[in-house]
């Protein structure tokens, strides 16, 4: 039987439920009555980072990180304050920290590609993303954040096809067919910008661009007939 009375149950409940203050308050309590108790102290950071209380969550990471100085938790709740803070100096740190523990965590490699591309080091950063997708080559943050530093760099066909990749394996990313179309449009590819923009994978568009071709019509009116034919068969 779940224990409801349980600190990490309650805690759990008022996350879930965007309760932030609730769950600062009881947190905070926790730790007045055991100063050194981790699941208060964790918690109270993690309230203070969905408050958008970047400063004072890092205090409370400090807190968890002079008990245990490699807590990975109360490390990757730093990260994201001070990712927030704009402050990706300090984040590169805390991440080779993190990698010397762990050199797999695609987390901190991510993290790692994210801050060295704030700093406009997208070189650097694209070192990271391949080590992440080597150990998972179906990272989908991974494959976007790539794509935009290829994309940083100029090498905007290599970025479309990455970010292809992560839009086929997850299609619900609103963001990639925009960014995929305007890719398409530096490279002075009007039909494949058009495609794109609707959310063609790049496998179909040629054959999209040949039925126009042998059909005597423009890509929008060929793309609109095939979209109606779907429409009937279903």
């Amino acid at each position: 039987m779940v224990n409801l009375l349980d600190p990490t149950n309650v805690i759990t409940r008022m996350f879930n439920a965007g309760k932030y203050d609730e769950m600062y308050d009881y947190c905070k309590d926790l730790h007045e009555k055991i100063p050194n108790d981790m699941v208060g102290l964790q918690n109270i950071s993690l309230s203070l980072i969905n408050l958008q209380k970047y400063f004072e969550a890092i205090v409370y990471c400090d807190k968890v990180l002079e008990i245990k100085n490699l807590d990975i938790y109360a490390l990757k709740n730093k990260i994201y304050a001070l990712e927030s803070l704009n402050q990706h100096k300090q984040v590169l740190e805390l991440c080779t920290l993190l990698l010397s523990t762990n050199s797999q965590d695609t987390w901190a490699l991510n993290s790692m590609g994210l801050s060295l591309n704030e700093l406009n080091q997208h070189n650097d950063a694209l070192e990271y993303y391949d080590k992440s997708l080597r150990i998972d080559p179906n990272d989908v943050t991974a494959l976007m954040n790539k794509a935009i530093s290829l994309s940083h760099l100029g090498n905007y066909k290599d970025a479309i096809n990455y970010y292809d990749m992560a839009q086929i394996i997850d299609s619900s990313l609103k963001e990639i067919p925009l960014a995929k179309s305007r890719l398409f449009e530096k490279l002075n590819m009007p039909d494949d910008a058009f495609l794109a923009a609707q959310g063609v994978l790049n496998k179909n568009m040629e054959k999209i661009k040949t039925d126009a071709n042998k059909n005597k019509c423009s890509i929008f009116h060929q793309f609109c007939e095939d979209e109606f034919e779907k429409s009937n068969s279903k």
